[in-house]
């Protein structure tokens, strides 16, 4: 039976709930407790010094932290993304915005986005649909949602735990390979495939080799966990609930699923996010090679407390990875990148 909108709309604020509760996180699953930076005690250069400017396609952004995609499409979503789509265009980071599946069935879903364009004209925003929803979208229709949002590119999120765990669940994935590629192809955006949790194995990588896309988020274990998120929606004693307890760690490690997928040296860059809880945590995965490192639950927390909250969060996070790449001895994040400063223990 299809999802009504009041059901949707339930699910949605159900996640944020859900998202916020400790139980949800795969607390100390990340990998990054055993990435270790070498510190540089005579670092020859002053902090004042330190870059931690980046692009992203023709984009100049401040810090290659963005705000990883959260949530959308219901009566609570609207002051949250305004309220980190106006941070973002302050602190200018990327945004990537919650799922835009709202607006295949429902026209007045895009007012949410006009509403947060008009309160961030400049902030850089990344759109956001599931393969499932990609697979059975005209790419004139996805086209729409990017034009509504004034995205500069688009993040395809693969989440097959989720589908499974999830009772309004989706886990349609056949030819999503097929469809990646045509949207490549037909829009004039550039594409962005992450995972929500799971982490992307180097099978997955290999299988996106020759797919077009413009980088891939590993996004793995050691943050919000969708599986424990879904499954939390249910009663214990429910199959889907027992399910999701089943397969509460299910995935692989942030750190894991990026240092194996440097090893693969794909034709498209490499993001990360999933535990990110620290400006530290940002440059042990900048100095394994991610070329930018979203961050989601702690910023949501935030942003659900104020805007000042809000910025007092994303003003930590760029301060302590300028302290990292200072006390490593780093002018910049090539440095950081190319000085081989990490190790895992």
């Amino acid at each position: 039976m299809k999802e009504t909108l009041a059901q949707f709309e339930s699910r949605k604020k159900d996640h944020i709930r859900i998202a916020l509760d400790q139980k949800s996180q795969a607390v100390g699953l990340s990998g990054l407790e055993r990435v270790h930076l070498t510190p540089d005690s005579l670092p020859e250069i002053n902090f004042k010094d330190v870059e931690i400017s980046t692009s992203f396609f023709l984009h100049k952004m401040e810090s290659p932290f963005f705000i990883s995609s959260m949530t959308a499409g219901h009566q609570d979503s609207l002051q949250i993304n305004i309220r980190l789509a106006k941070m973002a265009q302050e602190k200018k980071w990327a945004m990537g915005v919650g799922s835009q599946r709202k607006e295949l069935d429902c026209a007045e879903a895009s007012s949410e986005w006009r509403k947060v364009r008009k309160e961030a004209p400049n902030a850089a925003l990344i759109g956001n649909l599931g393969l499932a929803q990609v697979i059975q979208t005209k790419t004139e229709d996805i086209r729409r949602l990017i034009d509504n949002l004034e995205a500069i590119a688009l993040f395809i999120h693969l989440n097959p735990l989720q589908e499974c765990i999830q009772k309004e669940g989706t886990p349609e994935f056949k030819g999503g390979l097929a469809a990646i590629q045509r949207l490549v192809k037909e829009l004039q955006v550039p594409i962005l495939i992450k995972e929500v949790g799971s982490g992307l194995s180097t099978r997955t990588l290999e299988k996106l080799k020759d797919s077009g896309i413009f980088a891939a988020d590993v996004a793995g274990l050691g943050g919000t966990h969708w599986g424990r998120v879904e499954g939390y929606r249910a009663q214990p004693g429910e199959m889907v609930y027992e399910a999701s307890q089943t397969f509460s760690d299910w995935g692989i490690s942030t750190a894991e699923a990026l240092i194996l997928g440097k090893k693969l040296n794909p034709p498209f860059e490499l993001w990360a996010s999933g535990g990110v809880r620290s400006g530290l945590d940002g440059a042990k995965l900048l100095a394994i090679g991610a070329q930018k490192v979203g961050i989601a639950q702690p910023l949501m927390r935030a942003a659900v407390d104020g805007e000042e909250q809000l910025k007092a969060v994303m003003d930590r996070f760029d301060f302590e990875l300028k302290t990292a790449l200072f006390c490593c001895g780093c002018r910049n994040i090539n440095e950081l990148q190319t000085q081989e400063v990490w190790t895992w223990k």
